[in-house]
């Protein structure tokens, strides 16, 4: 088996490794469930590579991902269910008949994105799933039957507070602006305080995730991206904290030995620096 630009031969190394006799041992084990998480981690290391400039890495990390779409593929053609090649097909299906106005004809071209054809399109595409969905004699409602439930469970669980509420704003379920949110919060972190002095762990668990979730409310009010704000926090923790690393190494001291008021003094020094 040689390496090759041409994506039959990822397929037919995918193959190879699920083989039931002659397969890799841990590839033969796995199934979506299993392999799901590797997916999302795999997306998120795109997006880190997109987020350093590596073009070099972006290339081997859109690599791994494209590895998961066979793997996901391989996996469903082994159950009878569907190939890569309909993967394919049913992208390319959906991009053609999303963009009328680039792939439609003369007419279609010259209007343009007409005002609501967007939405018409997505209805479309959503009679149809139901219909196959009922014809492999499965639930239509693929996503449950509450108006929320189309929201990704999987989804980072800032993001999907800021999509279910975002759903819910829809139909009025909102606040009115951000400054009673602020009251909202603060009465979170009473609630959160006294599970604490209770000791309930439960509680506990469930005051923070009310918190959190309140945050996400202020965030979206404020036009802020909660995601977004949290990741830039990191980022700026990271580096701070390198910071304070390089100057321990500089006076020939270490994290594990520096003192926390050393490691305090160096770490306002860092936020003092730009």
């Amino acid at each position: 088996m040689k390496p090759s630009k041409d994506i039959s031969r990822l397929i037919e190394i995918m193959a190879a490794l699920r083989a039931p006799e002659t397969g890799c041992p841990w590839d033969v084990e796995q199934d979506f469930s299993s392999i799901a998480p590797y997916t999302i981690e795999e997306a998120y290391e795109v997006a880190d590579a997109i987020a350093r400039g590596d073009l070099d890495d972006l290339r081997d990390e859109l690599g791994d991902l494209l590895l998961q779409v066979v793997y996901h593929a391989q996996m469903a053609e082994e159950a009878g269910e569907f190939a890569f090649g309909d993967v394919v097909q049913a992208i390319t299906t959906k991009m053609i008949r999303r963009h009328p106005h680039v792939f439609g004809d003369g007419e279609a071209r010259s209007a343009g994105m007409a005002k609501g054809m967007w939405e018409k399109i997505k209805a479309e595409e959503k009679a149809e799933k139901r219909n196959a969905r009922l014809a492999r004699g499965h639930d239509p409602e693929d996503h449950g039957k509450g108006f929320l439930d189309s929201v990704p469970v999987a989804l980072p669980a800032l993001t999907r507070a800021l999509k279910l509420q975002e759903k819910a704003a829809r139909v009025g379920f909102d606040w009115s602006e951000a400054t009673p949110i602020l009251d909202k919060i603060e009465e979170e972190i009473g609630e959160l305080r006294q599970a604490l002095a209770n000791g309930d762990t439960a509680s506990i668990k469930d005051e923070f995730g009310d918190m959190l979730f309140a945050f996400v409310n202020l965030g979206r009010h404020l036009k802020v991206d909660s995601e977004a704000a949290l990741s830039g926090t990191n980022e700026k923790f990271r580096s701070r904290f390198h910071y304070v690393e390089l100057a321990l190494e500089r006076s020939r001291n270490t994290l594990e030995k520096a003192t926390l008021d050393e490691m305090e003094a160096l770490w306002q020094q860092a936020k003092g620096a730009k």
